[in-house]
C-alpha cells in the first residue's frame, strides 16, 4: 500500500458556536479535573474562543467581574464584546483588544501568550483561529497532485475544517498478499463552523484498478460523491455527516474501503496533515501469506528516509501487528513488511 491520507473540509456554514456568559465553576480548586485537562488541551490546540470560555469556567469569573478587572488596568472592553469573544461570534483584532487579551491571561492565571498565540498563529497552536497548522497533499503523498486535481474538480475548499482526535484503522491483507480492505473509526473535531463532511482518500498498490474500489459508510455518515484517478490509482469519496458541526464540536464516524485490485502489498501508510490526536493501525495477514518481518516507521514526506524503525511481531493465531501513536506529528506513519 502506497501513501494514503484523508482530506477534511468545510461547506462554509453560518451557524454560531453557542455559549453564553462567564463560567461559574468556582475557581481552580473546585474545577473538575477533566475540565482543567480540557483547558490545557485547548490552550495547546485552540480554538481561541473555546480556550477563553473554558478558562473563564475554570476560574469561575462572570464577565462583569472580568470587565471590572480589565478596567482597573486601564483597558475598556464591554461585557458584550467579551461575550462575543468567548462565543466565537467575533475575534479580538485591534491593538486595544489584543492588549485586553494579554491582560486576560493574567486575570485568568494563564501562561504568558497562551491566548495570544491562538489568535496570531505563533507557537504550537498553529494558524489563525486556533486552527492546527496543516500540510498539503503534495507534501505528504507521492500522488498529491492527482488528489488535488480531483479536489479541484469537485470544487472543494482547501481547508478541511476538521482535525483528528482519535483514529483506529484496521487493514486486511489477503491470501495473495494483496490489500483486501481497510476500516476506519474516527473521532474528529471541527476548527471552524459549518463542517458537514469528510473526504476519504485511498491510494492503491501498483497495478490497482481504482474504478473497482468501493467505499462503505457504516456509522454516522453516508456516501456522497466518489471520484477516481485511474492513472494514479487514487479514489476519493465524500462521507456526509448527519449534522453540520460548529467550531469545537466533535464527531464520531466509521467507514470502510474495499480494494483487492493491486499487486502484492509491502506496506501501509497514512499521511497526517495535522499534528495531534491518537492513531492506531492494525494490519492482519491471511494464513496463506505470512510475512517474514514487519516494522513500523515514520517519514516526514514521501521521499524522505524512514525513521523510528521498530520491529513488530505478529500475534499468534490472529496474525496481526499494530502500532499506536499517542500524539501524531505531521507527516507519515506506517507499517512495512517483507515477504522473503
Amino acid at each position: 500500500m502506497r501513501p494514503t491520507g484523508d482530506r477534511r473540509w468545510t461547506t462554509g456554514g453560518t451557524g454560531g458556536t453557542g455559549g453564553t456568559g462567564g463560567g461559574t465553576a468556582g475557581g481552580t480548586g473546585a474545577a473538575d479535573t477533566a475540565v482543567v485537562a480540557e483547558l490545557r488541551r485547548l490552550l495547546r490546540e485552540g480554538p481561541f474562543h473555546l480556550a477563553l470560555r473554558t478558562a473563564l469556567a475554570v476560574r469561575g469569573l462572570p464577565l462583569h467581574r472580568v470587565q471590572h478587572r480589565l478596567a482597573a488596568r486601564g483597558i475598556k472592553v464591554g461585557v458584550t464584546s467579551l461575550s462575543y469573544w468567548q462565543q466565537g461570534a467575533r475575534r479580538p483584532r485591534h491593538p486595544e483588544s489584543l492588549r485586553a487579551v494579554a491582560a486576560l491571561e493574567q486575570i485568568l492565571e494563564l501562561p504568558d501568550g497562551a491566548l495570544l498565540r491562538l489568535l496570531t498563529g505563533t507557537g504550537r497552536a498553529g494558524g489563525a483561529g486556533g486552527r492546527p497548522a496543516a500540510r498539503s497533499y503534495r507534501a505528504l503523498v507521492s500522488v498529491g497532485a492527482a488528489v488535488e486535481q480531483l479536489l479541484d474538480a469537485m470544487e472543494l475548499p482547501a481547508d478541511g475544517g476538521l482535525h483528528s482526535v482519535g483514529h483506529h484503522e484496521r487493514v486486511r491483507i489477503g491470501p495473495a498478499g494483496e490489500l483486501c480492505d481497510r476500516e476506519s473509526q474516527q473521532i474528529v473535531r471541527a476548527h471552524r463552523d459549518g463542517v458537514d463532511r469528510y473526504l476519504a482518500v485511498h491510494h492503491g498498490d501498483p497495478g490497482c484498478d481504482s474504478a473497482r474500489m468501493r467505499v462503505t459508510a457504516y456509522e454516522n455518515c453516508r456516501t456522497g460523491r466518489v471520484r477516481h484517478h485511474p492513472e494514479a490509482g487514487v479514489m476519493v469519496a465524500e462521507l456526509l455527516f448527519d449534522t453540520r458541526l460548529r467550531c469545537g464540536d466533535t464527531y464520531v464516524f466509521g467507514y470502510g474501503i474495499e480494494d483487492g485490485t493491486g499487486a502484492r502489498s509491502t506496506e501501509y501508510v497514512r499521511g497526517f496533515s495535522y499534528a495531534g490526536g491518537q492513531y492506531m493501525l492494525q494490519v492482519r495477514f491471511d494464513e496463506a501469506a505470512l510475512p517474514v518481518r514487519c516494522r513500523r516507521f515514520a517519514r516526514t514526506g514521501p521521499q524522505a528516509p524512514r525513521t523510528g524503525l521498530a520491529d513488530l511481531t505478529p500475534s499468534g493465531r490472529h496474525r496481526a501487528v499494530h502500532l499506536v501513536e499517542q500524539t501524531v506529528r505531521r507527516g507519515i506513519l506506517g507499517i512495512a513488511w517483507d515477504w522473503d
